[in-house]
């Protein structure tokens, strides 16, 4: 599997970490079962305090997490302190509410006889498969539910972010969770398939590309497991005729370079009513034009190396066949330099449903540039995809973009904001998207067993 940490600034190897043996994953299996049996049986204080800690540290050494997120997949600085708050903010959240979120629900019945309700208890071993573009985040979003539900969590984290995956390990037993509470996994995909397999593992957790969740919820039907699946997205940014364009266009800068354009609910489809579209493109060029590449651990970068140069190489790939199906590609602002995984900003125009580009994702700082007739015709452009993850409409009237966000096809709306992400959010999408959802009192409702437990007096009729 080769876990490497490389950095992307200047393609430079930094580590490199050996792949567990299969005895090895065995073993941590066995231990993450033998953990479960007793933390399944602490109280929900219990469980609290871990997550409180977690984020304590988090909020007290942001830097020692930070960095690392830099360093091995790119990410401005700025923004992975950003992502250690968020995943702060996560812990306590759950901490804080899922007390509430699980508590015995009573259910009316019409016999009088029943006192019917319903416990929350917990699965067990939980099987997480995480990407790289938020190496601390989608750690967070998926462990601190889980273990307020009272299951332990397994991780095989991405090959490119082995420091991360180690430090979130570290962060969780320094929190005081028991070993085996959390594991990190440097595993292969051998070993992941025989995971699945094992009757141990009770639920699998994948966030990744559509390719990869086909294949993971294939392997989790077949033994019959819960599975979530979090995969790509495509998301339109529609801009409605009456939208202020200046404001929309700093929102939509926003929306698709936030992570350096690898977001899978980035802006990815810009689509503009025609009344202000030549409008809207002069100056979402020129803010795209303004961007300066550079090293993402200095204030004045704004536009960072992608995670990989795999990810770079691919992404231009994806241009040039674009062009070749008849698009036209806008290079934008100073030349990205030479070394490292940079990828020129681009906006893609003429654009048509023949060409591969008008139906894939595109993961890095090249924006998808649409012109729409109508309001019906945005709704359409905006549905008009395999993806069905998030999406935003911007508007001056809140009403009628909530109308507008009624008919996308996704699993999150925003309007007059890109599509983002809170704990208190559920976060989830539809068609290639996935399914499932994370985050929120949604979220933590995945992997729990809604049991029935109803009380009948010994004397009750049949």
């Amino acid at each position: 599997m080769a876990y490497q940490t490389v950095n992307p600034f200047n393609n430079e190897l930094v580590a490199t970490f050996d792949d567990l043996t299969d005895a090895e994953a065995m073993n941590l299996l066995a231990q993450a079962q033998k953990t479960f049996e007793s933390w399944s049986q602490t109280s929900h204080a219990e469980r609290a305090a871990v997550c409180r800690r977690a984020a304590a540290i988090l909020t007290e050494r942001p830097d020692e997490f930070a960095r690392l997120l830099t360093l091995e997949m790119g990410k401005l600085y700025n923004e992975s302190l950003g992502e250690v708050a968020l995943s702060a903010d996560i812990f306590n959240y759950y901490a804080d509410n899922a007390e509430k979120f699980l508590a015995p629900e009573r259910v009316n019945t019409v016999s009088v006889n029943d006192n019917a309700m319903l416990v929350s208890a917990p699965l067990g071993v939980i099987l997480g498969i995480q990407p790289w573009n938020f190496p601390l985040y989608q750690l967070a979003r998926v462990t601190a539910p889980n273990l307020m539900v009272g299951n332990v969590v397994m991780v095989k984290h991405a090959s490119n972010v082995p420091q991360a995956a180690a430090a979130f390990e570290r962060l969780l037993l320094e929190a005081g969770a028991p070993e085996g509470v959390y594991t990190n996994l440097f595993a292969t995909k051998d070993q992941i398939n025989m995971l699945i397999d094992d009757a141990r593992v009770r639920g699998v957790s994948l966030t990744g590309s559509e390719g990869a969740g086909s294949v993971v919820a294939a392997r989790a039907g077949k033994n019959v497991k819960k599975s979530t699946m979090e995969l790509g997205g495509s998301d339109a940014l529609i801009v409605l005729d009456d939208a202020d364009v200046d404001k929309t266009v700093r929102w939509a800068l926003w929306g698709r370079m936030n992570n350096g354009g690898q977001c899978c609910v980035a802006s990815k489809r810009i689509i503009v009513a025609e009344e202000i579209a030549d409008e809207f493109l002069e100056k979402f060029t020129a803010a795209l034009a303004e961007l300066k590449a550079g090293d993402p651990f200095d204030e004045g970068t704004t536009l960072p190396p992608m995670s990989s140069q795999g990810a770079a190489d691919e992404l231009n790939d994806k241009i040039k066949a674009a062009v070749s199906a008849g698009a036209t590609a806008i290079a934008l602002g100073d030349p990205v330099p030479s070394t490292g995984a940079f990828v020129q900003p681009t906006i893609l125009t003429d654009l048509n449903p023949d060409n591969p580009a008008y139906y894939q994702e595109f993961f890095g700082p090249v924006a998808l540039f649409f012109r729409a007739s109508s309001e019906d015709d945005a709704v359409r452009l905006a549905n008009d995809s395999h993806f069905g993850l998030g999406g935003s409409v911007f508007t001056q009237d809140a009403e009628r973009g909530v109308e507008v966000a009624k008919r996308i096809e996704t699993g999150m709306v925003f309007v007059n904001h890109p599509t983002w992400t809170k704990p208190d959010l559920p976060f989830g999408g539809v068609k290639l998207s996935g399914y499932g959802h994370e985050l929120s009192n949604i979220g933590i409702q995945e992997f729990v067993n809604k049991k029935l437990i109803n009380v009948v007096p010994i004397d009750a009729p049949a």
